[in-house]
């Protein structure tokens, strides 16, 4: 049991390092930076306006099936550069297999578009 334990002993010397540069950077930061925020530091950043309703409101779908959009080309084209470097390695079993996962897509797609997502207002 205790030989076992010993292998763990490098993850725990790393976790306790890792945990002690964390706390000193913190540290660090907390002591050196100007600890001043003005109200250009705590307006809104992302939008440019204050909010203006409850945050626990409900969300159009439109934007969860862009964000469905987004995945479906995200994916396809992060599996499309690494299968067409291997395509000469992998053969027909691998051709035939991304055929099938460009269809799902295709049907993804086809889903995204019947509802709509691709229409702007």
């Amino acid at each position: 049991m205790q030989a076992l334990l010993i292998e763990y002993l490098p993850i725990l010397i790393f976790l306790g390092v890792s945990l002690g540069i964390a706390i000193v950077f913190i540290g660090a930061s907390l002591i050196v930076a100007k600890q001043k925020p003005d109200p250009e530091k705590l307006s809104a950043y992302e939008c440019g306006f204050e909010a203006f309703d409850d945050t626990r409101g409900q969300f159009d779908v439109r934007f969860y099936l862009v964000a469905i959009l987004f995945i479906i080309f995200d994916l396809e084209v992060a599996f499309l550069f690494p299968w067409a470097v291997s395509l000469g390695d992998i053969g027909l079993f691998g051709f035939w297999s991304m055929v099938v996962f460009l269809g799902i897509l295709t049907v993804g797609f086809i889903y995204e578009w019947k509802k709509g997502a691709l229409e702007w207002e």
